[in-house]
Formats: structure tokens, C-alpha cells, sequence
């Protein structure tokens, strides 16, 4: 009887020391994680899941249209103040993020294409109307103050270090991120805008629109200053004011409802062209003829392509992430994170 009890105290034993002895050879070669080494691994996924490189960022050769010389800035400072410039820092944080993300794609890709016509040697320009819209540290200081440098300056600032090096790819190429203020429900496909097909800019539903102040908008003109600024367009045109509105109708539209064509007299006109004539906000707009006045009534704000900002920030209200506002806008993209 004592063998059988001793034999079975010792297989006891052996269960509860073996654990043990397979913890300590396990561990032996492979420490124990601290609780602080496993806090850095959880905050750095809930940072970002696409930070992956973390090099020196780099310098981009920046054409001043203002002081008419061209500067070498880091690319991460120049971004603070173009997405200052391009988008209101009231705006949503993933909004931001989102804007940052596009405007260092639009870099990337005049870097990566050698796109330095029109900047005298330089990547990029401070031209609005040619690249991106940009201030300097200094110059934002003087113009909104130092109550908004305190204030709201740290919020784009955040919004840009949050993705340093992210770019928008497609098929492994910066893409060229086309991005505007306010759409009218939907964005265009850039074929229908600029007569150039991307895959990735291509007409989506934006349906958080309305809040843009610029969602509509109202441009009047009596009938004799909308004539001669067509004239004025077109010397060989043939219009008169009487029945003027038999001698106007919008021929097509765009899938996202921009007039593409409308016969005006005898000249059939593009909707861009008239936009460009009437100083109108879009190409997205109904004509009405009230008595002797001519009535555009509009929808959206710029061209239509890409990124709607307004969207954007109705989409980072309803809680989605940069990511998703830019995969949303930008079709089959990638994120990649370049330093």
C-alpha cells in the first residue's frame, strides 16, 4: 500500500513542477515582455496602423510666387502651412488628416513625375491657382494672429506630424490627388472635367454637402450685361435679348449633373467656360429667366475632382477615419508610408 501512495504523491508532484520547469527553460531565452514594453506596442498600433518607415523627412524645392524666389523647405514644414491655407482649421481632425495626406500626395507626385514647368527648376509653386495655396509660419502669425497660432496653429501642425510620410498610391505610384471645396452630392470623373481619364478619380456619392455655405448659390444678371459678357467671350456669337430664353438650353450634363454643354445662340458653349465667364462657384447650374434678369442658380464649389473638403468634414463628423475619407474619394488607393 505505501508504493502505490508514494508513487502517486510523486506524480503530483511532477504535474505541478512541470508548468514551472517548462516556464522557466521558455522564458529563460525569451524574456518576459515588461508592461511597459507592451504599452509602447498598444499605442503604437492605436497611433497608426500605416506608420511603418520612420526616417528624416525630406526637403522639396518651393517656388515663391510671392517673394518670386525659390526656397528649400522641409516638405513636413511647408505641409504646415499648406493645409493651413487649404483647409479651415475649424475643420474635424480626421478631415485635416485626410488634407494632409492629399496635399504631400500632390508633392510626391510633382517630385516623382519632375513636373517643374512653370516653377523655374522648383517642384512646386505657392500658387493657388497653379499647385497649392501655402503661408509661412510668419505670415500666419501676421494675418490671423496670435490668438489663432495658439489656438488653432497646433491643430494642422498635429494633423500633419499624425501622417508624416503617408501618400495616396495607386498601383504603387503617388497619384495625382485632385481635391476641391464643395460638391453637389456627387464628384466627377475627371474625363468629364479635364478630358484626362485617371482610374482613381472617379465620380462618387459626397452626401454631407449641405453645411458648406457654398453648397448653393444664386448669381443674377440683367440680360443686357449677360449678353455682352458672352460677346465679349465670343465676337462672332449671335444672341439678342429678345426671347433670350428660347436662344439658351443646356445640351448635356456630367454623371455627377455639371453642365457639360449648352447652346447659347448659335455657339455651343462648355459649361467650364460658362462658369469661367459668369465668375460662377461650379459648373453645376440651372439658368431661369425671371423678366429681365438671368438667374444661375448653383451647386458646389470648384471643379468637382477628387476630394470634396466639405465631404470630408461631414464624413469625419459621422466618425469615419482619414483613411476611409481618402478610400472613399480616391478609388483602389493605397496608403504607403514613405519616411
Amino acid at each position: 500500500m505505501k508504493k502505490p501512495i508514494i508513487l502517486l504523491i510523486g506524480v503530483m508532484i511532477f504535474c505541478i513542477l512541470l508548468p514551472i520547469l517548462i516556464s522557466v527553460l521558455f522564458y529563460g531565452e525569451n524574456e518576459i515582455p515588461s508592461s511597459d514594453s507592451k504599452n509602447k506596442i498598444i499605442q503604437k498600433s492605436e497611433k497608426d496602423a500605416y506608420e511603418t518607415v520612420d526616417v528624416t523627412s525630406p526637403t522639396v524645392s518651393v517656388y515663391n510666387s510671392t517673394t518670386n524666389k525659390i526656397e528649400k523647405i522641409d516638405i513636413e514644414t511647408f505641409l504646415y502651412g499648406v493645409v493651413a491655407t487649404e483647409m479651415s482649421s475649424d475643420f474635424s481632425e480626421e478631415a485635416l488628416k485626410a488634407q494632409a495626406v492629399a496635399a504631400r500626395t500632390y508633392i510626391i507626385y510633382k517630385m516623382e513625375n519632375n513636373m517643374t514647368q512653370g516653377h523655374r527648376g522648383a517642384y512646386i509653386c505657392t500658387n493657388s491657382n497653379h499647385c497649392q495655396a501655402y503661408a509661412s509660419y510668419d505670415e500666419l502669425k501676421k494675418i490671423r494672429g496670435d490668438n489663432w497660432i495658439k489656438e488653432s496653429y497646433p491643430k494642422i501642425k498635429k494633423a500633419v506630424d499624425d501622417t508624416k510620410g503617408h501618400i495616396l498610391t495607386y498601383e504603387g505610384k503617388a497619384i495625382l490627388p485632385m481635391y476641391f471645396s464643395t460638391s453637389s452630392g456627387m464628384t466627377e470623373n475627371s474625363k468629364e472635367v479635364f478630358s484626362a481619364q485617371y482610374p482613381y478619380l472617379k465620380s462618387v456619392s459626397s452626401p454631407y454637402e449641405e453645411q458648406s455655405p457654398k453648397y448653393y448659390t444664386e448669381v443674377k444678371f440683367n440680360k443686357s450685361n449677360f449678353i455682352d459678357l458672352l460677346k465679349k467671350n465670343y465676337s462672332n456669337i449671335s444672341i439678342s435679348s429678345e426671347n433670350l430664353y428660347n436662344q439658351v438650353k443646356i445640351l448635356d450634363r456630367t454623371t455627377a449633373g455639371s453642365v457639360n454643354t449648352i447652346q447659347v445662340g448659335n455657339k455651343e458653349v462648355t459649361g467650364r467656360n460658362m462658369r469661367s465667364i459668369f465668375g460662377l462657384n461650379s459648373s453645376n447650374f440651372k439658368i431661369e429667366f425671371n423678366g429681365d434678369t438671368v438667374v444661375f442658380k448653383v451647386k458646389g464649389y470648384g471643379h468637382g475632382v477628387g476630394m470634396s473638403q466639405w465631404g470630408a468634414e461631414g464624413m469625419a463628423q459621422k466618425n469615419y477615419k482619414y483613411d476611409e475619407i481618402l478610400f472613399h474619394y480616391y478609388t483602389n488607393t493605397e496608403i504607403k508610408d514613405i519616411y
